[in-house]
């Protein structure tokens, strides 16, 4: 199964089982924060494509919205743990075995910033799922990065999931 034939399937069970709406969202944004698992989801597109849905109507944002967040909450958490857990070993492991430099780069970037770099990390494309991982490597202490995740989990799937579902249209007519 391809990407788009992916996405269609998943956005069809969506609108033809709407009260799940909450548990698909959560799952997609686990998928899309999990170190590894998120470069075989096309979970943007279809986070798009679910806010698209909700502005429809038939779908509530807040429950969707908390779903995403909590997902994305599960991801990071254990991306950061299995980093945590391995350490350096975590480097010596596929993808980050192929990709030392970007590691090297990435830890030097939660050392520097702290916390800081979960709350960027999560709007970064492929560094979304690769800095809590890097993270834990880096051993950043677990509160301030639990706080961090907690706090840019809700903005991220707010910001993914709101344009589809009518934030764009609210704006353009207040």
């Amino acid at each position: 199964m391809d990407f788009e034939s992916l996405r269609t399937t998943v956005l069809d069970f969506v609108r033809d089982h709407q009260s799940w709406a909450p548990v698909i969202t959560g799952i997609i944004a686990f998928c899309e924060s999990l170190a590894v698992l998120s470069l075989l989801v096309p979970a943007t597109v279809i986070l798009i494509g679910i806010g698209a849905l909700i502005g429809s109507g038939a779908i509530p944002f807040l429950p969707v919205m908390v779903g995403a967040a909590i997902g994305a909450i599960l991801g990071d958490w254990i991306s950061y743990e299995i980093g945590r857990y391995y350490k350096d070993g975590a480097k010596r492991m596929w993808p980050l075995s192929r990709y030392p430099e970007m590691v090297q780069k990435g830890e030097s970037f939660c050392r520097r910033w702290g916390a800081w770099a979960i709350v960027v990390g999560r709007f970064i494309g492929p560094a979304r799922a690769v800095v809590p991982l890097v993270a834990g490597i880096a051993l950043l202490p677990r509160l301030p990065f639990q706080l961090a995740n907690l706090s840019s989990a809700f903005l991220w799937a707010f910001v993914w999931l709101a344009p589809g579902a009518g934030l764009i249209d609210w704006f353009r007519r207040a």
